[in-house]
């Protein structure tokens, strides 16, 4: 099976694996989706993930997501450049999510960082999706 937008399939998978309370998510693995990963872990928005390769040459990642107070750390996820729309900002156009309490995961040619570091880097990129 082909999926159109990989990303947003495992950005949908955090999303309903935090509201069915799991502790842990499995989704299939790539490049990119571990530069994701490895950012929202940084920003403290997943305790961790691993990967494993079940079968031979299809790799798994295992997502552990993280709670708080009974509550999962990640309130909203969502997807802002999409295969039929890409959205790319400058450094001084980058978004500020819930004035700084949430954070947006960019693809820069520094790799794939967060908003905070992205201006911190001083380079723009496009903007994958944003959490809080």
């Amino acid at each position: 099976m082909s999926l159109s937008d990989p990303l947003g399939d495992m950005l949908t998978r955090i999303r309903n694996g935090q509201r069915a309370m799991k502790g842990s998510i499995k989704s299939p693995s790539s490049k990119l989706r571990l530069n994701v990963l490895e950012a929202l872990k940084r920003e403290g928005f997943i305790r961790g993930y691993e990967v494993a390769e079940p079968e031979k040459g299809k790799p798994e990642v295992t997502i552990e997501l993280k709670y708080y107070q009974g509550k999962g750390v990640i309130e909203h996820v969502s997807r802002i450049s999409k295969p039929g729309r890409r959205v790319y900002k400058g450094v001084k156009d980058l978004p500020t999510v819930r004035n700084g309490l949430g954070v947006a995961i960019l693809s820069t040619p520094s790799g794939v960082l967060s908003d905070n570091e992205a201006r911190d880097a001083n380079v723009g990129g496009e903007v994958l999706c944003k959490l809080y």
